[in-house]
């Protein structure tokens, strides 16, 4: 059974290694400053994504002995947030944990205008994790497949919607929609709880979502998985078809989040971020925390992750446009 309500305290494992990596950095004349430091959260508390970053902001947190609050900015899938860290001061006061893949790599091809540049208005520091959204339903209505459910869609035509929240959700139901040529009418939520509040009352037809956010509805019995947008099932999820079992060819959607800090934080500074997220990624604690959430262990490194981003940037213009997604303004 999988849990997301509250987070376990966490020990301090790995603590005794601080003395030395902050010896380090000082040595260079470089530390982070004095006061707390912050972690942006590009969603409203207790969401999916506010449910992560808590966990690696308080890990962090023991791991470095620095303060940290978590700072929710929630809106505009996720540019309020991103824009935010893009303008802060780089001191290494501000760390913005975040599914990279579905808000920095996306956002070129999804908005017509943005107030930050994706690649470099930032320095990119490792990867964390990885998950793919799920397909899910109402478990009142009577469909078990994606087969079924697409019967019904076609029957409906534009009468039927799906919601989205995020920019991932968003694409991975495009691409579903494109597969089929299906009309199903798109409804935006700025809100993760009225999103599934409609969809367990049958006001959606279907959603793709983030694991966090809905394993407790699937464990409460209140909402149906049918697949992965990943093409393949995920490790933490076995149980769950992917894409392409399922029957949706064209969608191959693995979320990655990752940390970052403003363009130009001193390199002593991103070396410490680097070195203590991969330690944190690897441990025991948030291996099960990542288990019990639907998702993967996922540690790299800033130059794997630069890639990574420049990679997945190209893929999602490709994505945006079999999904015939119109930009943003």
């Amino acid at each position: 059974m999988f849990s997301r309500r509250k987070l376990i305290s966490y020990g301090a494992a790995g603590a005794l290694a601080m003395p030395a990596v902050l010896r380090s950095a000082t040595a260079q004349g470089v530390d982070f400053p004095s006061g707390p430091m912050r972690a942006i959260c590009m969603f409203p508390p207790g969401s999916g994504a506010d449910v992560f970053v808590r966990f690696y902001a308080n890990r962090f947190s023991q791991l470095a002995g620095k303060t940290v609050i978590v700072e929710n900015r929630p809106g505009a899938f996720g540019n309020i947030a991103t824009e935010a860290v893009a303008r802060a001061k780089p001191d290494g006061s501000t760390i913005y944990i975040a599914p990279g893949s579905s808000v920095l790599a996306s956002a070129p091809h999804l908005f017509k205008k943005l107030n930050y540049d994706p690649i470099n208005d930032f320095d990119h520091v490792t990867t964390l994790s990885k998950l793919a959204f799920i397909l899910v339903v109402p478990a009142s209505k009577p469909w078990k497949t994606v087969a079924e459910l697409t019967a019904y869609l076609k029957e409906q035509g534009d009468k039927a919607s799906y919601g989205s929240i995020a920019n991932t959700g968003l694409v991975s139901s495009e691409l579903y929609k494109a597969q089929f040529g299906l009309p199903t009418v798109e409804v935006k939520y700025k809100d993760t709880g009225a999103l599934l509040n409609d969809l367990v009352n049958g006001q959606l037809a279907f959603i793709h979502i983030d694991p966090t956010s809905i394993l407790g509805q699937i464990n409460q019995g209140t909402a149906r998985p049918l697949a992965m947008g990943s093409a393949e099932r995920m490790k933490a999820l076995p149980d769950i078809p992917g894409a392409r079992e399922a029957g949706i060819l064209n969608s191959d959607l693995i979320a990655w989040w990752s940390v970052h800090t403003p363009a130009k934080t001193p390199k002593p500074l991103l070396d410490k971020l680097e070195g203590w997220f991969n330690q944190i990624a690897v441990e025991p604690e948030t291996i099960k925390f990542l288990a019990n959430n639907g998702a993967d262990p996922f540690p790299g490194n800033s130059t794997m992750l630069k890639e990574l981003l420049l990679k997945d940037t190209k893929a999602w213009g490709d994505y945006v446009k079999l999904a015939k997604i119109d930009m943003l303004g």
